[in-house]
């Protein structure tokens, strides 16, 4: 349990630790147009290209094994471009620690499943919990970081690497005992899952997320500011969207695992999506962090998706082919969002159809949400069946 949570913790320390002080990164490194777009679309080419070859990778090398090394990976990214001042190897160095975030992505539902078969959804609370912990602390600590280091984002961002390190230790211990895996079950290979209709609906409810996730993170501010917010403001009103994702993580996961058919929770998280942007998009006049904390709450789909991981399967071996299919397919989905609500602003100068184009993805989160949270077992697929 250790181990999880603290691996869990730094998942996203790579990603988000860049975001606050990217334009003192991009000019000290000389840094083009090219590069600063190359490194914010990083993330979602990794953690779809490396994710969908982690389970293939834990066969040969053993999920204890494979997840230490992924820390490592991890620690060792983060560590290099800190000390860095070329471009070109922050970038490199960046993928590296992005490609260990991507094995934890999928090998830790895994090792939820394998480890505590009896308490997916206690378990699956914990990462969830733990995971937006990261999340947070590396957006919201690493400018405070870099002003108490005289303005010096190298340091900033390589105290992250320190984090890595102890999330090592556990799993250098537990790397002495792999788990036996069940040789004899069928073999969830990437061709068997693109048969399958519950493994597509799982992907597609993981990327509409996750792309709602990143046109949030992403334009949120902006869309603020344009709307008559200060910049402190915005800036309060995205911690305050950033922060409800904590507590909402702590229960989603339990309650979820409390009930064969997910539909009720998928449907619910829908509305709060629904009422959210059409307060943001319709009604000014009305506090905008109170909306965003209804976005908030509604992103709760998020630690639904990774719960559905488990709960749409019934061996650890199923579990980690749903969730290396789920999660790259679902992040090249999401990859788009941004690009084609900035696409969207610049053509019309407003807001209005991104808020429009969310709306969409909303109804198509709750079309595939409704099949992915249907009671059933991926096991059972006749598209799956030897």
């Amino acid at each position: 349990m250790l181990g999880i949570v603290l691996a869990a913790l730094n998942l996203r320390t790579a990603v988000t630790s860049v975001g606050p002080v990217l334009d003192r990164i991009s000019s000290g490194l000389g840094m083009s147009g090219v590069g600063v777009g190359l490194l914010t679309t990083l993330p979602v080419l990794i953690f779809a290209s490396v994710g969908a070859v982690t389970p293939a990778l834990a066969r040969k090398i053993g999920e204890h094994r494979l997840l230490l090394s992924a820390l490592v990976a991890l620690g060792a990214g983060l560590l290099v471009r800190a000390m860095v001042d070329s471009a070109e190897v922050f970038l490199f160095s960046s993928a590296l620690a992005l490609s260990g975030g991507a094995v934890g992505n999928v090998l830790i539902p895994t090792l939820i499943k394998r480890h505590f078969p009896g308490r997916a959804g206690t378990m699956t609370t914990v990462y969830t919990t733990a995971l937006a912990a990261g999340t947070m602390l590396a957006a919201a600590a690493t400018v405070p970081i870099e002003r108490a280091a005289d303005g010096n984002w190298h340091v900033a961002l390589g105290v992250w690497a320190a984090l890595a390190a102890v999330a090592a230790i556990p799993w250098l211990a537990l790397s002495r005992s792999e788990p036996e895996r069940d040789t004899g079950s069928t073999d969830f290979g990437p061709r068997s899952l693109v048969r399958s209709k519950l493994a597509w609906a799982v992907a597609a409810y993981f990327g509409t997320q996750s792309m709602v996730a990143y046109i949030m993170f992403g334009f949120l501010p902006k869309m603020l500011i344009d709307g008559g917010y200060t910049a402190g403001q915005a800036g309060l009103t995205l911690g305050v969207f950033t922060a409800i994702g904590i507590p909402v993580s702590m229960v989603v996961p339990w309650i979820a695992s409390k009930f064969a058919d997910q539909r009720p929770v998928v449907a619910a998280f829908v509305a709060f999506y629904t009422v959210g942007f059409l307060g943001l998009w319709l009604v000014p006049a009305v506090p905008a962090w109170l909306f965003a904390v209804l976005v908030g709450i509604g992103m709760g789909s998020f630690p639904l998706a990774l719960t559905m991981l488990a709960l749409r399967t019934r061996t650890p071996e199923a579990t980690a082919a749903l969730s290396a299919f789920g999660q790259s397919a679902g992040y090249l989905i999401a990859g788009a969002g941004p690009l084609v609500v900035g696409v969207m602003h610049e053509a019309s100068g407003g807001w209005s159809l991104a808020f429009l184009l969310l709306l969409v993805v909303v109804g198509v989160q709750l079309a595939t949400g409704w099949y992915a949270g249907r009671a059933r077992y991926l096991e059972d697929e006749a598209a799956l069946t030897p």
